[in-house]
């Protein structure tokens, strides 16, 4: 088992590539759609916002190499967001592999924009991406946009309004929150993954 992990230039790159260290993954940072094709499971994380980081994929070549992967893929955070047909966050075309769009979140009493800290997660059917995690876990998060709870939501969480927290699409997968920070349920999140 190989995993690449994409090089976007986000600033989780470096404790998603220790969180997988931890696992001992064999894995190898890149932005070589080559590496990427050879991979038997690829991960793409980031931090930042989607226009700048759809822009550095086409600049790579990468989205078409991730569009085209036929090896488990998983996105964290805005790497699950670039997953998706479109953002509002920029008016962005995002990878297109996922149906929908993601939004930006509205802030109501009490649920604060961009969500920072630990939240619940709700299952929403079986996932192998959740296998073996207790119910309705904590996880961590940080983000503003978000995509909304559809068929392809395993796991939901609330702030503000319901929104995707985790999805399957076909050999697809994304988490909105930080499996990297999210102490035994990210690891076991990772773990499940690697085991696609």
């Amino acid at each position: 088992m190989s995993v690449a992990l994409v090089e976007t230039g986000g600033a989780n790159l470096g404790s998603v590539l220790a969180a997988l260290r931890r696992l001992d993954a064999d894995v190898v940072v890149t932005r070589d759609a080559r590496e990427i094709a050879r991979a038997s499971h690829v991960i793409l994380p980031g931090v930042g916002a989607a226009a700048p980081a759809m822009q550095r994929l086409r600049e790579e070549g990468l989205d078409d190499a991730l569009r085209s992967a036929s090896q488990p893929v998983l996105g964290i955070c805005l790497g699950m967001q670039l997953l998706y047909e479109r953002s509002e966050e920029g008016d962005t075309t995002c990878l297109g592999v996922v149906p929908g769009s993601v939004v930006r979140m509205n802030p109501s009493s009490g649920a604060r924009i961009p969500h920072m800290g630990w939240n619940r997660l709700v299952a929403l059917r079986e996932s192998a991406l959740l296998a073996g995690i207790d119910e309705r876990p904590y996880a961590y998060f940080v983000h503003g946009y978000a995509a909304p709870v559809s068929d392809d939501a395993v796991a939901a969480c609330e702030h503000g309004a319901p929104f995707a927290a985790a999805v399957s699409h076909r050999n697809f997968h994304g988490v909105q929150f930080h499996p990297e920070r999210s102490a035994e349920v990210g690891a076991r999140v990772l773990r499940n993954f690697l085991a696609c």
